[in-house]
């Protein structure tokens, strides 16, 4: 299983805090297409997070059962 974790307007638009589902060695790509469909984000804006390291949300990276992805909102500087 992989664990998603959601914060901020992802965490409202999704109704939950995180959820574990059952793919194992599916893209990045398509788990976000397939959350997309699921919530259908819109315009929000989030980053992504792998294994708590940011990363570009076009990366090619395959996911595996241990991981944890998290959906966050955007960072303000200051």
């Amino acid at each position: 299983m992989i664990e998603i974790k959601y914060f901020g307007a992802v965490a409202e638009k999704t109704k939950c805090e995180f959820e574990k589902i059952p793919f194992s060695e599916v893209s990045l790509q398509e788990l976000l297409q397939d959350l997309d469909e699921k919530y259908q984000f819109e315009s929000l804006s989030f980053s992504v997070a792998i294994n708590q390291k940011i990363v570009p949300k076009a990366t090619q990276y395959i996911l595996q059962t241990t991981d944890i992805v998290a959906l966050l909102p955007p960072f303000a500087g200051g």
